[in-house]
């Protein structure tokens, strides 16, 4: 008895391990480094790299997480704020420039854009995000997963970041310089532009206190890409949707319709209010069917969170954002530092194309000043199909087949109780670590964030 209890803990071993080995193989993952930004104190970079480095090959993407660096330390978002960044499919003829980060890659750069909805390429990208990059989750439960590399034939695929970074370190005014006030940059636009992008672009220089000393330093965004290589049937693809509250639903491609990006939250009237809210609203179509399986916000400072809602009132997903209370990097006391995401269980929410949805994006408008230059953006990914149901694991075909053995032998033996109570205590066992690695997934937590579940009808 001994010796059989010896063999079927080691098969336990085995199938645990093979369960645990067959999930763990799939998922790949890769840490890159941006090209070098060189910042001054109250300096702007607002720049594009072209051919980055990026996992290549015809696979799925699951996660894309963000940070900026100096010298590979995190930098805190008081001395470099990172207003915003955006990683960009594109496509040129095979044979183009080999180098890293090739800038002529812009002149025959074909964009594929995300699957809608902005006019041309605004707001194209598969990825992007803010001063909450760090704590907002970005993995997509399996079987989920974007999927890219494989290009139309006698094309490559490369991608394209964007960066747009702040150097806040002895500026007289950090939220004003942040919030990109034209009166700060020394820059006049007009036509009641008070301050946004307009403002703030590649080398303009926010106004520093008189008589400081910085010095110039080198910052980098340190990106870690997670993926999967795709294989038919056992993935499923999803589509990229970015809403954006500013939309004004034409598409005749002039710089006053579409998709605006950003807007001004105007003070409230006597300036002095305890609690007054900018609530700003879109109503929008998807141009496709699907499950929603992720979805995230994009806000600023001051936001109190944004809402994806059908007509009736029902939350297809909430984001609300995590403001820092510290004074560590990832945990910047007042800056917004991370999005709530939501994952609704699978199949649960449904949305329809051409079906009328509205976003709904939340500021505070208390103080005499009100926000320069926000954003209320919203990241939907939706699959046309479900999952299939789980198919039978080593472990429980060996299960039943214990059990089919018993019984066509007349019942069972000592020998066969031990096979079986191994075998189903393996059964077991495979199921929570499979279960365990599915409900991270799920969550998000895969990253290492926690997040919160769209289930409410409330913003706030």
């Amino acid at each position: 008895m001994g010796h059989q209890f010896t063999r079927a803990h080691l098969l336990l071993v085995l199938i645990i391990a093979s369960a645990v080995a067959s999930r763990a193989h799939k998922l790949k993952s890769a840490t890159f480094l941006s090209p070098e930004l060189v910042l001054a104190p109250g300096s702007v970079t607002n720049t594009f790299h072209y051919n980055v480095g990026f996992p290549t090959g015809h696979i799925g993407l699951k996660s894309f997480h963000v940070e900026p660096v100096d010298s590979g330390r995190p930098i805190p978002l008081y001395d470099t704020y990172l207003h915003h960044w955006a990683i960009n499919r594109y496509v040129i003829p095979k044979g183009g420039s080999k180098s890293s980060s090739s800038s002529s890659d812009g002149e025959s750069a074909k964009f594929v854009r995300n699957d809608g909805i902005c006019q041309g390429n605004i707001l194209g990208q598969h990825y992007g995000s803010g001063s909450e990059t760090r704590r907002t989750a970005t993995f997509l439960p399996d079987p989920y997963a974007i999927e890219i590399g494989n290009p139309e034939e006698g094309f490559e695929e490369r991608w394209m970041l964007g960066i747009h970074a702040i150097d806040t370190r002895g500026v007289v005014d950090g939220q004003g310089c942040m919030e990109c006030l034209c009166e700060l940059y020394n820059v006049t636009i007009g036509g009641g532009y008070h301050g946004g992008l307009k403002c703030c672009e590649d080398g303009d220089q926010c106004r520093v206190k008189l008589g400081f000393q910085g010095r110039k330093r080198s910052v980098y965004l340190r990106y870690t890409v997670k993926w999967v290589d795709w294989v038919d049937g056992e993935f499923l693809p999803v589509k990229v949707f970015i809403a954006d509250v500013t939309d004004t639903g034409e598409r005749d491609m002039t710089e006053t319709t579409g998709c605006q990006v950003e807007y001004e939250v105007e003070p409230c009237s006597n300036g002095d209010d305890d609690w007054c809210v900018d609530v700003k609203r879109l109503n929008f179509t998807l141009p496709a069917s699907g499950y929603v399986v992720y979805g995230v916000g994009h806000q600023h400072s001051g936001a109190l969170g944004q809402a994806v809602y059908r007509q009736n009132g029902e939350v297809i997903c909430k984001s609300v954002p995590i403001y820092g209370t510290g004074h560590e990097a990832g945990n910047e006391a007042g800056f917004v530092v991370g999005m709530s995401t939501c994952y609704p269980e699978p199949g649960s929410v449904k949305v329809t194309a051409g079906e009328k949805l509205i976003l709904e994006t939340n500021y505070s408008s208390s103080g005499a000043r009100g926000h320069f230059g926000v954003m209320g953006l919203f990241h939907i990914f939706i699959a046309d199909q479900l999952p299939q149901p789980p198919k039978p694991t080593m472990a429980t075909t060996f299960f039943h087949r214990s059990i089919s053995a018993a019984h066509v032998f007349g019942g069972f033996s000592a020998e066969s109780w031990t096979i079986l109570a191994v075998s189903g205590l393996a059964a077991l066992l495979v199921g929570v670590v499979g279960f365990s690695i599915w409900l991270n997934k799920q969550r998000g937590t895969e990253d290492g964030y926690q997040v919160i579940m769209a289930i409410g009808m409330s913003l706030v």
